[in-house]
């Protein structure tokens, strides 16, 4: 409201001299300053290279809480220095809270995740690249899935790994709905050797990680992918 900034290019007040416009300006400089070192007392915890450069522009000591309560006056300050304080705008302040929110929200899916995700198991002893050569993994998509009557764990899936369709009796049915995986990519051994079963053929396997019961996911490749692609 006083502007000081014009006051100082007046070259008098109404009804008075030079004089009298020193004291003015010096008055409202005076409390200017105070207001500021009060201000910046209240940052000091979360701003402190900030207080120091206040400090050291004042000729100050370290600023204390008991100080709030005092008036700085008979004190001859600095030379004025830019603080280099960068404003910040709104759009900032939103973007961080958004940031904030979608932290809290990972953290929070990650801490409630089931218990028996985060239980690895040991590592199997190691093989050669030769062995791992060995297994054929391709690409696959899920042409039809169905209950196995007479099976409380098994769905029936009929894939497709590139122009040919093979029968999987796959122990997966506790944590997918049949009509949920047709049309889905997954991946398959498909040189698995054949495995004659009471309920038909199973002329491979799908990967699936997981402990098992309801805590299983089937593996999903990326977009891009198609059946018949070889995993390597």
């Amino acid at each position: 409201h006083a502007k000081p900034w014009k006051l100082v290019r007046s070259a008098s007040l109404p009804s008075a001299g030079p004089g009298v416009l020193h004291n003015r300006l010096h008055d409202i400089s005076s409390v200017c300053l105070n207001l500021f070192r009060i201000l910046t007392l209240y940052l000091q915890p979360v701003l402190p290279e900030l207080a120091k450069k206040a400090e050291a522009f004042l000729n100050i000591p370290e600023l204390k809480w008991g100080d709030a309560t005092t008036w700085l006056i008979n004190n001859k300050i600095g030379s004025f220095d830019h603080l280099r304080i960068t404003r910040v705008e709104p759009k900032q302040v939103e973007s961080m809270l958004q940031e904030s929110k979608e932290n809290l929200k990972m953290t929070t899916e990650t801490s409630t995740a089931p218990a028996a995700t985060s239980v690895v198991e040991p590592i199997k002893p190691e093989i050669s690249i030769d062995d791992f050569a060995k297994v054929d993994l391709r690409i696959a998509r899920i042409v039809k899935a169905g209950y196995v009557e007479g099976a409380d764990k098994l769905l029936q899936l009929t894939v497709d790994i590139g122009g040919q369709e093979c029968n999987i009796f796959a122990g997966i049915r506790s944590a997918y709905d049949p009509k949920d995986l047709e049309g889905r990519l997954t991946v398959v051994v498909a040189n698995l050797a054949p495995r004659k079963m009471k309920f038909g053929l199973s002329e491979g396997m799908v990967l699936a990680a997981g402990p098992g019961g309801k805590d299983l996911w089937i593996l999903s490749p990326d977009s891009g992918a198609a059946p018949g692609m070889r995993v390597k």
